[in-house]
C-alpha cells in the first residue's frame, strides 16, 4: 500500500467521508421514530450523551489505531496490538469488522436498490394502485429488485475500484454537499407544507414521563450503530488520515454532522406525517408507503418525492462505500488482488448473498434462517447485533487496556492532556461496558 496515493486530500475529507459513512438509511427513518416516541426532547438529550459517552471515545479509538498503522482494520488491529506487545490475535476484531460490513452491504443494496426504484415511483402518477399496493407489486417482482441491486452494487464497485482518492474520496465531495442541500429542501418544503410546530414537539419537547430503562439502551444503540463504529469503516478511513489532523476536533465534528442530519431528517418528514394525519410509527413503510401518499397527493409531489428518494439514495451510497472499502483494502494491500479486482471479487460475494435477501420479499418470505427470522433479518441479526456491538466492544477494550500510550500520545495534538486523560478514562470503563449493554440488548432482548 503505498501511503503517498492512499491519503486524503484537504482538511475536510475525512470528515465528509467519516460522515458519509456514519449517515445512512438508518438515520433518515430510525433517529426521528425513536426520538418521538421515546420522550421527544428527552430522548435527543440521552442520546447526545451517549454520542459522547461511548460513540466520541470509540471513534477516536478506531481513528488513532487506523492512522498509526495506516493498514486496513486486520493489519491495523495486528500492528498495534505488536507494538503494544500484546497478541497478533487482536486482528481477529478486524476479521469481524470486514464480514459484518459484507453481510450489511448484501442486504443494505436490495434496501437501497428500492430506494433507487422510488425515484421513479414516486414522480410517477399511482395508476390507480394504493401505496400498499405498489410496494407489494414492486417487492414481490424478483427481477425488479434484481436489477436495482445489481445496480446499486455495480455503483459501489465502481467507486471503490477507482481508489481512494479517485473513487471514494471524489464522490464523497459530491455526495456529502449533495445529501445537505436535499436535506434544507425538504426541510423547506416541511415548513411550507407541514405542520411544523408539532414537528418541532415531537421532536424537541421533552417528556420525561416516556423515559424509562428502555429509552436509554434505545439511545445507546442508536448512539453507537449511526457512527458506523465496530465494523472497521471509521477505523480504515483513519488510515487515510493525514497526520496534522486533529482526532478529537475531527471526531467530534462527525458526530455533530452525524447528528445534525439525523435531527434534519425529523424536521423534514415529520412535519408531512402530522399534516396528513399520519402515523409516525412505520418504520420503512413510513418512507415507502405513507410517504408516498403523501407525495402523491401534495401540490408539487411529483418533484419532491423524487428529491427526498434521491435523498434517502445519496445517503445510502455514501454509506455503503464504507462497507466495502475494508475488505478491498485488506486483499489489496496483501497482494492477494489488486484494488480493482478486489473490488469486483468482494462486490459479487455482496449481490450474491443479496440475492437471499430480495428474495426474502417474496419467494423465501416464510423462509427462516436463523430461528424465525427470515434470510435478510438472519444477515441483519449477524452484523448489525452480534458482530458489529462485539467489535466495537473489543476495541473499546483493546484501545483502553491494552494499546501502547506511546501510540496514543502520538496520535493525539501535543498539549491535549487534559483530553488524553478523559479519553483514557472512558475507553476504559464506561464505553466497553455500554457497549456490552448494548450488544447483550440486542442478542437477547431486541
Amino acid at each position: 500500500m503505498s501511503k503517498q496515493s492512499l491519503v486524503w486530500i484537504g482538511k475536510w475529507t475525512f470528515i465528509l467521508a467519516a460522515a458519509g459513512s456514519a449517515v445512512g438509511l438508518g438515520n433518515i427513518w430510525g433517529f426521528p421514530y425513536k426520538a418521538g416516541t421515546n420522550g421527544g426532547g428527552a430522548f435527543v438529550l440521552i442520546y447526545l450523551f451517549c454520542i459522547l459517552i461511548i460513540g466520541l471515545p470509540i471513534m477516536m479509538a478506531e481513528i488513532m489505531i487506523g492512522r498509526s498503522s495506516q493498514k486496513s482494520p486486520v493489519n491495523a488491529m495486528r500492528l498495534s496490538a505488536e507494538k503494544s506487545d500484546q497478541s497478533p490475535s487482536w486482528r481477529f476484531v478486524g476479521w469481524g469488522g470486514l464480514i459484518s460490513g459484507l453481510l450489511i452491504l448484501s442486504f443494505y443494496s436490495v434496501l437501497a436498490g428500492i430506494c433507487l426504484d422510488y425515484i421513479f415511483i414516486s414522480g410517477t402518477d399511482s395508476g390507480g394502485m394504493s401505496t400498499t399496493e405498489k410496494f407489494a407489486s414492486q417487492t414481490a417482482s424478483v427481477s425488479k429488485l434484481l436489477f436495482w441491486h445489481t445496480a446499486f452494487i455495480l455503483m459501489n464497485i465502481i467507486i471503490i475500484g477507482a481508489g481512494v482518492v479517485s473513487g471514494i474520496e471524489r464522490i464523497v465531495r459530491l455526495l456529502m454537499p449533495m445529501l445537505f442541500v436535499l436535506m434544507i429542501v425538504m426541510v423547506v418544503n416541511s415548513i411550507i407544507n407541514g405542520d411544523f410546530a408539532r414537528g418541532l414537539s415531537f421532536l424537541f419537547a421533552p417528556n420525561f414521563s416516556d423515559v424509562t430503562p428502555a429509552t436509554f439502551l434505545s439511545a445507546m444503540g442508536q448512539a453507537f450503530f449511526s457512527l458506523s463504529l465496530g465494523m472497521g469503516s471509521i477505523m480504515c478511513y483513519g488510515a487515510y488520515m493525514p497526520k496534522d489532523e486533529n482526532v478529537f476536533n475531527t471526531s467530534l465534528t462527525v458526530c455533530g454532522l452525524d447528528t445534525l442530519i439525523a435531527i434534519m431528517a425529523g424536521l423534514a418528514i415529520f412535519p408531512i406525517i402530522f399534516a396528513y394525519g399520519l402515523e409516525p410509527d412505520a418504520g420503512p413503510s413510513l418512507v415507502f408507503i405513507s410517504l408516498l401518499s403523501v407525495f402523491w397527493d401534495m401540490p408539487f409531489g411529483n418533484f419532491i418525492g423524487p428529491v427526498f428518494f434521491i435523498l434517502l439514495s445519496v445517503a445510502a451510497l455514501s454509506s455503503s462505500i464504507s462497507l466495502l472499502e475494508p475488505s478491498v483494502a485488506f486483499l489489496s494491500e496483501e497482494k492477494i488482488f489488486s484494488r480493482k479486482s478486489a473490488s469486483i471479487i468482494l462486490g459479487l460475494i455482496a449481490w450474491f448473498l443479496g440475492i437471499g435477501s430480495l428474495l426474502s420479499f417474496n419467494l423465501w418470505s416464510e423462509v427462516n434462517i436463523i430461528g424465525d427470522l427470515n434470510f435478510l433479518n438472519s444477515m441483519d441479526f449477524l452484523a448489525n447485533q452480534f458482530l458489529m456491538p462485539l467489535g466495537g466492544m473489543f476495541v473499546a477494550i483493546f484501545a483502553g487496556w491494552f494499546l501502547s500510550t506511546k501510540i496514543i500520545k502520538e496520535e493525539l495534538e501535543p498539549g491535549q492532556k487534559k483530553i488524553f486523560i478523559v479519553w483514557r478514562f472512558f475507553i476504559k470503563f464506561i464505553s466497553p461496558t455500554l457497549v456490552a449493554l448494548i450488544f447483550i440488548n440486542q442478542l437477547f432482548f431486541s
